[in-house]
């Protein structure tokens, strides 16, 4: 009996699992996409009926395909650098060392005026790490509390930043998925962008929801962290890889990359429940300047402050109006663009 109700849950998990997987990586769309994964469930039915009337070879047959699909799903789907990406992934980032001196190629600096209606630019940008001044903690929100895009941000005291954001990497028509993102159905790249691009895009274009959040770090962390995003986005040039919702996400590489530089770090659910990470960071004592996470968040939320800045220009020095742990000069004190709308303390 007990061997019987293993067999039938086996056999549901893998109906479960093989259903997905054909579905997102099937070649069709439209109504044909469907075909592949209703008759992987058609024989799924057949093995657990044949479990119940005593009939063990659907069962068998069943479990053999299995395996093959598995062999196929581990052997055969590839990440790939080679295909018809959506123009704002297009390129990838990629960079050079010299001593002191980091060559970045592909920075994206889109000039965004809507989802469709922008100026691509790729550039080169070169900056000096002894003059890296601080890292920033950027989310950015799109409903749930609990999740959030998490992107670092890195100032230089010549007035430049780069932001280095993990992005699904989609394909021309993609939708995106958080189920898909366990099925191999992105690859994964490590961009770095202007924050007028990809900060402003998210605010002023997409509508999310922006916070910004001083991070300290040991002493030489910043340059270590700085460089390891290099590193990972120049090493996904060469060798590919996918995304992965749990596994292979903005997050997780971010503490992945973190954990080098500070080994031992904690883990924590707030580094999958990335919309928490604020928390993470202050049990941490990586925030300073307010006594709260909840002070941080309201005095870090950037959205009002973005949407209020037409000159890009001035962009970077106004999201940081206010912002705990940043040095403010008398005329941002003076003059802060308004902060409404922050977001409920109970995040």
């Amino acid at each position: 009996m007990m061997l019987h109700l293993v067999l039938g849950v086996a056999i549901v998990a893998g109906a479960a699992w093989g259903a997905a997987a054909l579905w997102f990586q099937s070649p069709y769309r439209g109504r044909a996409r469907a075909a592949l994964p209703a008759a992987w469930l058609a024989l799924a039915a057949a093995a657990l009926s044949g479990q119940v009337l005593g009939h063990s070879f659907p069962a068998w047959l069943f479990g053999a395909l299995l395996l093959a699909l598995i062999a196929w799903w581990t052997l055969g789907v590839r990440a790939s650098n080679d295909r018809q990406w959506m123009p704002e992934v297009a390129r990838q980032t990629q960079g050079s060392i010299e001593g002191d001196i980091v060559t970045l190629r592909n920075v994206r600096d889109f000039d965004w005026r809507s989802r469709t209606d922008y100026d691509i630019r790729w550039e080169t940008r070169t900056y000096d790490l002894t003059r890296l001044a601080s890292v920033d903690l950027a989310l950015s929100y799109w409903g749930r509390p609990a999740v959030a895009h998490a992107m670092v941000s890195f100032g230089f005291d010549d007035g430049q930043y780069v932001v280095f954001s993990v992005e699904i990497r989609r394909k021309l028509h993609d939708v995106f998925s958080e189920i898909g993102g366990f099925f191999r159905q992105y690859e994964l790249a490590v961009l770095a962008s202007t924050e007028e691009d990809s900060l402003r895009v998210r605010t002023n274009v997409r509508g999310e929801e922006g916070y910004l959040y001083r991070v300290h770090m040991p002493e030489g962390a910043a340059r270590k962290l700085f460089l390891s995003y290099v590193e990972t986005a120049t090493r996904l040039v060469a060798k590919p890889r996918f995304y992965n919702t749990l596994t292979g996400n903005c997050t997780t590489i971010v503490y992945r990359l973190a954990d080098e530089i500070v080994p031992g770090l904690p883990l924590d659910y707030r580094l999958l429940l990335s919309g928490y990470l604020p928390e993470y960071l202050y049990r941490l004592d990586a925030l300073e300047g307010a006594d709260s996470p909840e002070a941080y968040r309201q005095a870090g939320h950037y959205t009002q402050r973005a949407r209020a800045t037409s000159d890009a220009a001035e962009f970077s020095r106004n999201i940081r109006r206010g912002v705990p742990g940043i040095s403010q000069t008398p005329d941002q004190d003076a003059s802060a663009l308004p902060t409404a709308g922050a977001r409920s303390s109970s995040m």
